[in-house]
C-alpha cells in the first residue's frame, strides 16, 4: 500500500465530509429552519392576541370616556348607566373570556409545539453524536492501520539495511 502524503489524506478527510457529514449538517439545517418557521408562525398569532387586548383596550378607553361625560348627571341618570354598564360590562367580560380561552389553547398548541421541538432537537443531536463517533471510530481504526502497516514497513526497511551491511 503506498504512503499517503499529508494532502491526499487532507483530500480524503474533505471527500468524506462532503460525502457523509454536509448532508448531515444540511439535514439539521433544515429542521432548524422548520422550526425558525414555526415560532415566526408563533409571533403571528401573539401579534393577533396583542390586537384582540389592543381592541379591548380601546373599548375601555370609550367606557371611561363615556363614564366621565356622564359623571356630572350621575344622579339623574344612575338607574340607566347602571344597566348600560351591566351590558357593558357582560359583553367585555365574554370578549375577555373569548381570549383567555383562545390565550389556554394558544398556549395549550405553543407547548406541544416546543414538546415536537425538543424531540426533534434531541433526535437530531443524537443522531450527529452517532455520525460523529462512527467518524471518529472509522478514523482511528484507519489510522491504527496506518501505524502498522508503517511499523511493518520500519522493519522491513530495517532487515533490508542490515542485509546489505553485511
Amino acid at each position: 500500500m503506498a504512503d499517503l502524503t499529508k494532502k491526499e489524506f487532507l483530500e480524503l478527510l474533505k471527500e468524506f465530509s462532503e460525502k457523509n457529514l454536509d448532508p448531515k449538517f444540511k439535514k439539521i439545517d433544515d429542521r432548524f429552519e422548520k422550526i425558525d418557521n414555526q415560532f415566526e408562525r408563533i409571533d403571528d398569532r401573539f401579534e393577533k392576541i396583542d390586537d384582540r387586548f389592543e381592541k379591548i383596550d380601546n373599548q375601555f378607553a370609550k367606557i371611561d370616556s363615556r363614564f366621565e361625560q356622564v359623571e356630572s348627571r350621575f344622579t339623574e341618570f344612575k338607574e340607566d348607566i347602571i344597566h348600560q354598564f351591566h351590558v357593558i360590562s357582560e359583553d367585555v367580560i365574554s370578549k375577555v373570556q373569548l381570549v383567555a380561552e383562545g390565550v389556554a389553547t394558544l398556549n395549550g398548541k405553543l407547548d406541544r409545539h416546543i414538546d415536537e421541538n425538543h424531540r426533534q432537537f434531541k433526535e437530531t443531536r443524537e443522531e450527529i453524536l452517532a455520525a460523529v463517533k462512527f467518524s471518529y471510530a472509522e478514523l482511528d481504526r484507519r489510522i491504527s492501520t496506518l501505524e502498522a502497516e508503517m511499523e511493518e514497513l520500519k522493519r522491513r526497511v530495517d532487515k533490508i539495511e542490515r542485509r546489505s551491511l553485511s
